[in-house]
Order: structure tokens, then C-alpha cells, then sequence
């Protein structure tokens, strides 16, 4: 690793990038999403998107104001996007979810539903006046009531951030496992096994191919019967 690069051959395996085709790429802007659970804007844009060949010209495009990550301008070519960001280029009128395929890497699916992100609640913090925060999954908090819980989802409204809809953690909702031997896989929630002990609780999961058991931190959920936004397979 080397300041603002790491090495193709070492970077996370969701990264669905070529390894050998030069010694370094850039390295996650530290923030948001963790450098396992994201990948720089300047990656996305021209390793996934193929907006342009070259590192230049990537980041000529982004100074000029031309890429919104989740309705808003982003000009750092290492910004880090993550799990169900949405990646905007107005000039040519198309938008992209960022999801985990079946494989465990990270994909670039066209969507038109730009507007709508899903976070999940990863925990909650008390703050001045009795008002409850909400701390999401790709690092950002909001203020709501304490009618949501940890592991619950929300649809929030891009860029103003106002939340549209709720999908609660329980038996019965539909989750996509974003970690783990099984990242990438979708099914519904059959039983939440709570471990007294240290070692994490587990999650159930039916799928049309059968059933397996997670860790319950892996489980993310994306709706009731169908997933809430677009760019998710069931």
C-alpha cells in the first residue's frame, strides 16, 4: 500500500477488477464505507462503467461536476461507494445501484429509481433534546423517532434525505446476504437464533434452492415480498 493506491493484487475480492494489468489502484477515501465494502469513485467509473480509460480523464469528468453519488456532486475521484449507492451521470441520463452479486463482488445494476436509496440501521444513539439518532449503514445519520430499530430498514428520499419507507428485521423479511461464504444470496428469514453467549446470533434463511445459516450482522433487509428498490434480483 502507498499512500493514496494499494495494490491490484491486494484489493478486496469484491472488487471486480483485473489484477494484473498494472501494479496499483486507488485506494477508498476513508469515511463512509469501509475499504472492504466499497470502492473508489475513479475505480467504479472506469473499471465497472468504462466511462473513460484512464485515470485523467476520469477525474477531468468529475472536477467538471459531471458524476452525483446518491443526488449529490462528487468531485474526489476516491470517494468511496458502497453498498446500495447510486452513481448519476445526468449527460447521458443514466443511474446505477451498486449491489453484491451472486459471485461476492460488487456490480453496477441500471436503475431509474435514483431518487430512493435502502439503509440499513446499524444502531442508535440518543442525542441532545430526547431526539433519537439513527447511524446507517454507509455511514451517515439522520434524526427520526424511536419507532425504528437496529437492523431494521429504511427508503430514504435522495438528496434530501426524508424516509419514505420501513421494512422491519423479523421473521419473514426479505434479506440479502452481503457478507460471508453466502454474500450476495437472497431468501427470507425463517428463524433469528439469539447465542447467549459472545459469539454472534444466526439468521435462517429459505431461498428457492434450499436453506442456510448466517451470521446475523451479514443479513440485510431489502423489503417484504419483493426487494423495495431496483437493481435487486430475488
Amino acid at each position: 500500500m502507498c499512500g493514496n493506491h494499494l495494490k491490484r493484487v491486494a484489493a478486496p475480492r469484491a472488487w471486480p477488477i483485473t489484477r494484473k494489468t498494472s501494479k496499483w489502484v486507488a485506494k477508498p477515501m476513508p469515511g463512509a464505507h469501509s475499504e472492504e465494502r466499497g470502492m473508489p469513485l475513479v475505480v467504479v467509473l472506469r473499471d465497472l462503467l468504462k466511462v473513460a480509460d484512464k485515470s485523467k480523464e476520469i477525474k477531468q469528468i468529475l472536477h467538471e461536476g459531471k458524476v452525483l453519488v446518491d443526488g449529490k456532486i462528487r468531485k474526489d475521484y476516491r470517494y468511496t461507494v458502497g453498498m446500495f449507492d447510486t452513481v448519476s451521470i445526468p449527460a447521458i441520463n443514466a443511474n446505477y445501484r451498486m449491489v453484491i452479486g451472486g459471485d461476492g463482488k460488487f456490480h453496477l445494476a441500471p436503475v431509474t429509481d435514483a431518487a430512493a436509496k435502502i439503509c440499513k440501521i446499524v444502531n442508535k444513539t440518543a442525542v441532545k433534546g430526547g431526539k433519537i439518532q439513527l447511524n446507517l449503514h454507509d455511514g451517515t445519520t439522520m434524526i427520526a423517532s424511536n419507532d425504528y430499530k437496529t437492523k431494521d430498514s429504511i427508503i430514504i428520499k435522495v438528496p434530501e434525505r426524508k424516509i419514505d419507507q420501513h421494512f422491519t428485521y423479523a421473521v419473514g423479511s426479505l434479506v440479502m446476504v452481503t457478507e460471508g461464504k453466502h454474500s450476495g444470496e437472497i431468501g427470507k428469514v425463517k428463524e433469528i437464533k439469539v447465542v447467549r453467549s459472545s459469539s454472534p446470533n444466526t439468521v435462517v434463511i429459505t431461498t428457492a434452492q434450499g436453506e442456510f445459516e448466517t451470521i446475523e450482522n451479514y443479513v440485510f433487509v431489502i423489503g417484504k415480498d419483493n426487494p423495495a428498490v431496483q437493481g435487486v434480483k430475488a
